[in-house]
């Protein structure tokens, strides 16, 4: 319980200095958002219509001081602002909209990604010069150098544009009615194997060889000379004894990619124009849109956060050494 606590109070001081930096950066960039949306106006706004969206978006002439104190209050009752580019939208509107479906790419990316790349390194490490771990490593780690937005146009053009296998934009069809139906499930999965192959395909080489290696060194301790001195099924060695200890950093990894999955996927939501959070962060900073990017910013660091400390809980679970520190 001590660790936890201790844990949780070096959490909170990261949420409190993120929440101050999120507040610091939009407003140390260059540009008035305001100003902006009296160009656009034509010059038709008024001086006190001007004055209100000052106000109104927290970027008035007050001390800045007292906009921090604002800031705070609003943060700790839920309220993020409205949104600029899709004024008057309020910004968890916005942000409720679009970060699901980052969700679901960037959780099934990741998922595909850290159990197949931690089975083909159990498997490599524990038939170390086999097929597996000769042919493997190499090619998809010279996959994995790769940029993920040239992955994405390659596979678009590809599957999408040339042999027309897969959806080239969107996370479903226009005009289709979002609704729990197989029509719509079967559509949003199709539209969903592009970008998500694109994510697996340059990460899971990192998963696979972080286990190999993590396998290799367990490999030669004394209790799997023990277990295989007992006469155990290999099988269960390879299972029971060797990857479930081995299995250590890869929770730390798996916690880490759960907390960037919200905004890890920007450049593949461009690419494919799927509709998620990391797009909309893209707009949000084109449009010079403060409230929007401290509320994406802010929900990007509450993920990574949380999905660490749920890592130090877990770990503790998993970890006895953890208890005794």
């Amino acid at each position: 319980m001590r660790f936890i606590l201790r844990r949780l109070g070096f959490y909170l001081i990261a949420f409190w200095a993120s929440i101050t930096l999120n507040f610091l950066l939009p407003r140390f960039m260059p540009g008035d958002p305001v100003s902006r949306m009296f160009a656009r106006s034509q010059d038709r706004m008024q001086p006190e219509q001007i004055e209100a969206l000052r106000k109104l978006l927290g970027v008035d002439d007050r001390p800045i001081w007292e906009q921090y104190i604002d800031y705070m209050h609003n943060i700790f009752t839920g309220q993020m602002g409205v949104s600029i580019s899709r004024f008057p939208t309020p910004v968890t509107e916005v942000i409720s909209a679009q970060i699901g479906w980052t969700l679901l790419l960037g959780g099934t990316a990741l998922v595909v990604a850290a159990v197949v790349g931690n089975l083909l390194g159990i498997l490599a490490a524990w038939r170390r010069g086999g097929a597996i771990d000769s042919a493997l490593p190499p090619l998809l780690v010279f996959i994995g150098s790769f940029p993920y937005f040239w992955l994405a146009m390659g596979a678009l053009y590809l599957f999408g544009v040339v042999l027309g296998w897969f959806p080239i934009r969107h996370a479903f069809t226009d005009g289709l009615e979002p609704a729990f139906t197989w029509e719509f499930i079967g559509d949003v999965g199709a539209h969903l194997v592009l970008p998500a192959l694109t994510i697996v395909l340059v990460s899971i080489g990192g998963w696979m060889l972080g286990m190999r290696n993590t396998m290799i060194a367990t490999n030669s301790e004394d209790y799997i000379t023990m277990a295989e001195a007992k006469g155990l099924r290999p099988g269960r060695i390879m299972l029971r004894y060797a990857a479930r200890n081995a299995m250590l950093p890869s929770v730390t990894s798996f916690g880490m990619g759960l907390g960037f999955v919200v905004g890890g996927a920007l450049l593949t939501e461009v690419v494919f124009a799927y509709p998620g959070v990391g797009y909309q962060l893209l707009n949000a900073v084109q449009g010079l849109d403060y409230p929007l990017m401290q509320g994406l910013f802010l929900t990007i660091t509450a993920a990574v956060l949380l999905a660490n400390f749920l890592v130090d809980i877990l770990y503790v679970r998993l970890d006895p050494r953890v208890r005794s520190n």
